[in-house]
């Protein structure tokens, strides 16, 4: 039988295990990116580990998220990526230079290769043709270290498509909100979506980039397209042609499911509020009055989309009850627009530009009013996550966004009278990295850490049992935002524990912190979740906080996959219910007792559960593979890590 891409890109980086499904593999990682929210942690966990430089070929430090500076901390914070970016050997992006993912694609991702990045949406990069997938920071850290990046071998699954999309009214963003209705924000978990087909060949590397940064709303581990001639001309326009490779599945290569997509069928799409699996077409709720337009973010901010959106909205007017922001997702477009008219178009039509950076997306400026709905061509939608609790945030393309921009209301594509160019891809981008500072390696720089970067708390190793308060009992599909908010309040706290753990929960039950803090001396808490536990970003904050204030362990029905891994990288463990109904017995306020954990992890992970407050018992799972339960008897990754480095 033959190979698909993803086997082929694994195998050549194989360092042991075999890749079938559901065994342990390790394989080598070629580059390595951090991003600001996410970034100071890492490198505080790098720097604890207590090596002098990376030992990856390519480590890039992006500063894209934090980048509202209305006191010292974000400031702070980007000189302390910086002088750790030159001490320790890696590429430092600096504020302004673009959001990383986009960066990325354009001068960094390659065909064949292995990235991971420690953000949700580093699967970006599939998009040219490399395995890149979203970690948590001490995860990235480890790999930095020089260990190898080790999961569980996924399923693979095709996604053939065929067809041509119906430009300029159907987009890329079209497609991916369309298997988002297909197969729900769970329906990737445990498996690599892998595109292939005839109508690959109709897609842009840009285009396919779009479609893979949101395969991370479907729960995937990563996405990955074939590098063909598109992805030639790509890296060719970037200067880049050296870099690429061609990459395709064999004609015979075999997959654990094949969906079929026809791109010509494709139509309008919309994510109504509150999750990005809320689709439906545009025409069926078109009309809907809008108050808010954000157009970009690292989804939908390349030239070609960007040039786009300028097209629509030149000699046209924001309608005036609207507020259009337009935030460009690198320098490198920014400058294109600027040079070719497009930003003047933008401002003349009552646009708000912003810099590149990610901005409203994760509720860093451009909230919303109380109550509005605010049209999105983003990634994700969740209740609160636009910095506005009550606001309705639907998700859909930048055509549809910019046509709704200008009417006030909703609009489907295909009946609106408004010209729309098809813009073409560049034969050549504008290339200045001149706000992309190489490494380093000099052991002599200083990191300066200013008053608000404190050290990486450590868990103790796993204890024998287990006792404790069931602290918060929560429904399906629980984000990584439900746990701990983005915004402007919390971000800037990111390398600051102690003071992040306050914002724990706070935007599900205010009271959470004060509980949690008081029942760690009392032998600390537990968590209870339904389907999907910790879907969303990969920031481990919001593992690392819940373990600052206690929590032992998270028993659900099933957890997200980078969330998941983050637990165990901290020490808390992941448990699941073996009966699910068993999850109705059980209350907030109860005490629950699990015994023989050490026992229980280095052999049959079963584990009986005692109620003591209502006196029965239940059984959960753990499910940890050999990796897994090392970390988890260890108290989390960073100790394990310091015992295999440095012995």
């Amino acid at each position: 039988m033959g190979k698909s891409v993803v086997e082929k890109i694994l195998e050549s980086h194989l360092v042991y295990g075999d890749l079938k499904e559901g065994s342990l593999i390790g394989v080598r990682v070629d580059q390595v990116y951090t991003q600001d929210a996410t970034g100071t942690m890492t490198w505080l966990e790098f720097e604890a580990i207590g090596l002098d430089q990376v030992k990856v070929p390519t480590a890039v430090s992006y500063v894209d998220h934090n980048m509202l500076q209305s006191n010292f901390m974000n400031a702070d914070d980007h000189l302390f990526l910086k002088t750790s970016a030159a001490r320790f050997g890696a590429y430092f992006s600096r504020p302004g230079n673009g959001i990383c993912h986009q960066v990325h694609l354009e001068r960094f991702a390659a065909p064949g290769r292995i990235a991971l990045g420690t953000d949700s949406h580093t699967p970006t990069g599939g998009g040219i043709g490399m395995i890149a997938i979203g970690v948590g920071g001490l995860e990235a850290a480890s790999v930095m270290a020089g260990m190898p990046f080790e999961f569980t071998m996924p399923k693979i699954v095709k996604i053939h498509l065929t067809g041509k999309l119906r430009r300029p009214y159907v987009t890329a963003m079209d497609v991916i909100l369309t298997l988002l209705k297909m197969l729900t924000v769970k329906g990737g978990i445990g498996k690599i979506f892998e595109y292939g087909g005839p109508g690959v060949k109709d897609l842009s590397v840009t285009e396919r980039a779009t479609i893979t940064n949101m395969g991370a709303e479907l729960g995937a581990t990563t996405s990955v397209f074939p590098s063909d001639e598109n992805t030639r001309r790509f890296l060719n326009a970037q200067g880049r042609q050296h870099q690429w490779i061609e990459l395709e599945a064999d004609e015979d290569a075999g997959y654990y499911e094949i969906v079929e997509l026809d791109l010509s069928e494709i139509e309008p799409m919309i994510a109504q509020p509150h999750s990005p699996d809320n689709v439906v077409a545009v025409k069926d709720i078109k009309g809907i009055k809008v108050d808010q337009v954000c157009i970009g973010s690292c989804t939908n901010s390349s030239y070609k989309i960007m040039k786009t959106v300028a097209s629509i909205l030149k000699d046209k007017v924001v309608h005036e009850d609207i507020t259009l922001f337009i935030n460009p997702g690198s320098k490198q477009v920014y400058e294109m627009l600027a040079k070719d008219g497009a930003i003047k178009d933008m401002i003349s039509a009552g646009a708000r530009i912003l810099e590149s950076a990610c901005g409203p997306c994760i509720g860093m400026g451009g909230a919303p009013g109380s109550g509005q709905v605010s049209l999105r061509s983003y990634n994700r939608n969740f209740k609160g996550r636009s910095g506005t609790k009550d606001a309705f945030v639907y998700l859909a393309s930048p055509v549809v966004c910019a046509l709704s921009a200008i009417n006030g209301k909703l609009v489907d594509p295909f009946e609106s009278n408004i010209k729309i160019d098809d813009i073409p891809e560049p034969n050549e981008f504008s290339i200045n990295d001149n706000m992309i500072i190489p490494p380093k390696k000099d052991k002599e720089i200083k990191i300066i850490k200013g008053p608000n970067i404190k050290e990486v708390p450590v868990k103790e190793p796993l204890e024998e049992k287990i006792s404790a308060e069931v602290l918060l009992k929560l429904g399906d599909n629980i984000t990584t935002d439900d746990i701990l908010p983005a915004g402007t309040q919390v971000l800037p706290y990111r390398s600051n524990i102690p003071m992040i753990s306050t914002f724990t929960f706070k935007n599900i039950d205010e009271t959470f912190y004060e509980r949690a803090f008081n029942a760690k001396s009392k032998g600390g808490g537990i968590i209870v979740g339904g389907e999907n536990y910790g879907q969303g970003s990969s920031r481990e904050h919001a593992a690392i906080a819940p373990m600052y204030l206690g929590i032992k362990a998270v028993i659900a029905k099933s957890f997200a996959r980078i969330h998941r891994a983050n637990l165990i990288n901290f020490g808390i463990i992941p448990l699941l219910f073996a009966d699910p109904h068993d999850y109705e017995k059980i209350e907030q306020g109860d005490i629950l007792e699990i015994k023989n954990l050490i026992e229980g992890v280095r052999y049959n992970q079963r584990y009986e559960v005692k109620n003591l407050t209502k006196d029965f018992v239940f059984y959960v799972n753990s499910n940890l593979n050999s990796k897994e339960k090392d970390l988890i008897l260890e108290g989390g990754l960073l100790p394990y890590v310091r015992k295999k480095v440095l012995g």
